[in-house]
């Protein structure tokens, strides 16, 4: 198949999947059709088009706080300017927005943040579309006895699971909802530890079912959840282990992963031996780092044989932004690449110290993820600004609040990572590049830093990454993963996960003092937002909110 064509149909059948709930609050959910729900489901293919194929329409989005990654004031948003990779400053009369940027970089967002809540909304609204699918695939399967029904099961359980992930890691204390229907009144919180152990059964339940493909080429899995990314996920999740299955956050004791074990392949695994074997089962498929870092992020990167999940783009055929670069370049900077601009974004101070940025010893990475300094175009011209002078980049002279200063507009280094597409549209956010989200990168540091945890030397797998782009080689030990993890993975969406596992979330840094009683770690998980939490009288707010 074509690269495009399997989510071309995804697109277009969209429009016929169906969905009826009761459910209040912030469980509802409108019907996308008024055509009879029964008719879309009435064999096979119709089944894997409408229960199926049309949730991977919610993978990216096109509007605020709408898919995985791609959009702004969603979940990529929250975790990332919440941390000390990414700032929004305020510039004169750009970005100050009500508050909304100041308020996530110094973890003041409060309960009744829009953002937040909207964010919650999303990933509750997949979460019912999945579950509204199963019960459609139990229904058919009443009457019908199709070869693929299994599949078909065991890859929305795991879609579903994965969506839960994500609210779990956000919100902590979240309600577990398997059915599309349910009473208000029935709605109670899970605690996180409870969350946990659910996604990681259906995960590893769901993964021998799953295809052993590559989500990330062209052709009948592209972009969709197979085995591989199912593996990712449960490794993600025997790492963050400690965070997870403690379900009191602000009390300073955590649970100890030598100590939580996991079934793994019939044999019995510690949960940092768990994260390595899932990591394992990935090499096995095949994966492997690209010679070239900057292959994963070019135009048509379906090619890498590092990236395992993206969110497929295609400029005319899905309505998928990215908005990451135009939201961060200077408005002359992409008026020279034939683009539009925001003027945002910037890397902070301590990606600057972390970098070496300006040493003798600056990571080679700086250069592929950041603009900084003077730029060109893409003939290698000078960008200028209106008045004649040269553009130039000042990384040093970022801080949160710019407005009237000298480098108002030109403080900060800016996103690159991403390949242009001298042919994008909309400004650029239609582009042709996949966003990825997972990548193998990530499976060799999650693998040393499991063996670190555990006692072990994870000198081999963090080299291996260094080596790549010519970094020289470091010991591992958790503070050199921590850094490494940022100069590998600037601006994939990793940063405050990072932080809070490795207990460096709450502290101060460069442009954000610490928050009152935020030692305890309250800020690590976002609150329950008010509104919703107000349709459910029972519910008790986290603590520190």
């Amino acid at each position: 198949m074509k690269r495009y064509t399997l989510f071309y149909l995804f697109y277009i059948l969209s429009i016929l999947c169906c969905l009826a709930t009761s459910c209040d609050g912030f469980l509802k959910e409108k019907p996308r059709d008024a055509q009879p729900e029964e008719e879309g489901y009435r064999n096979i293919s119709e089944l894997y088009l409408n229960a199926v194929a049309s949730l991977y329409n919610y993978i990216g989005g096109n509007s605020d706080s709408q898919g995985l990654q791609g959009t702004g004031r969603g979940v990529y948003d929250l975790n990332t300017f919440t941390t000390d990779e990414a700032i929004m400053p305020t510039r004169g009369g750009d970005w100050y927005d009500g508050g909304f940027w100041q308020g996530l970089f110094l973890h003041k967002w409060g309960v009744n943040n829009d953002a937040i809540q909207a964010t919650w909304e999303y990933l509750y609204k997949v979460i019912m579309l999945s579950n509204n699918s199963l019960e459609h695939i139990e229904t058919y399967a009443l009457t019908h006895s199709d070869a693929e029904l299994p599949a078909y099961r065991a890859e929305v359980r795991a879609f579903r699971a994965m969506y839960y992930y994500y609210l779990m890691d956000l919100f902590g204390r979240v309600p577990m909802v398997v059915a599309s229907k349910v009473a208000s009144k029935d709605i109670v919180l899970s605690e996180r530890k409870e969350v946990f152990n659910f996604v990681f059964r259906e995960l590893q339940e769901a993964a021998s079912l799953l295809p052993a493909e590559f989500s990330n080429r062209s052709g009948n899995y592209y972009g969709r959840l197979t085995r591989p990314v199912a593996y990712f996920l449960l490794a993600k999740l025997a790492l963050n282990v400690e965070i997870y299955t403690d379900n009191d956050w602000t009390d300073d004791v955590r649970p100890d992963g030598k100590t939580i074990f996991f079934e793994v392949d019939g044999s019995t695994l510690n949960a940092w031996q768990t994260a390595e074997a899932y990591c394992d089962k990935i090499t096995a498929f095949g994966y492997r780092l690209e010679t070239d870092y900057t292959v994963n992020f070019a135009v048509y990167n379906e090619s890498s044989v590092e990236n395992i999940f993206t969110i497929p783009m295609n400029k005319t055929l899905y309505t998928n932004q990215m908005q990451y670069l135009f939201r961060s370049r200077h408005y002359n900077h992409a008026k020279a690449l034939g683009l539009s601009g925001e003027n945002g974004s910037s890397a902070t101070i301590e990606v600057l110290q972390t970098f070496g940025y300006e040493t003798d010893g600056q990571d080679p990475r700086f250069d592929y993820c950041y603009y900084a300094g003077i730029v060109y175009d893409l003939k290698g011209n000078v960008v200028k600004l209106d008045d004649g002078t040269v553009l130039v980049y000042e990384p040093w002279e970022v801080k949160l609040d710019l407005s009237d200063e000298p480098y108002e507009k030109t403080a900060g280094a800016r996103m690159k990572k991403y390949e242009i597409d001298d042919k994008a549209m909309k400004d650029g956010k239609l582009m042709e590049n996949d966003i990825v989200l997972f990548r193998y990168a990530d499976v060799l540091l999650m693998k040393s830093e499991a063996k670190v945890r555990d006692g072990r030397n994870g000198d081999e797998e963090l080299n291996r990454v260094r080596n790549r782009v010519g970094a020289p080689e470091r010991t591992a030990t958790l503070e050199s993963l921590l850094a490494e993890r940022q100069m590998e993975l600037a601006w994939e969406g990793w940063r405050r996960q990072d932080l809070i596992r490795f207990g460096q979330f709450t502290r101060s840094y460069s442009s954000r003092p610490q928050l009152p009683d935020e030692e305890n770690g309250y800020t690590t998980v976002f609150p329950i937002p008010e509104k919703i939490r107000q349709m459910n009288p029972g519910w008790k707010q986290h603590p520190g909110y």
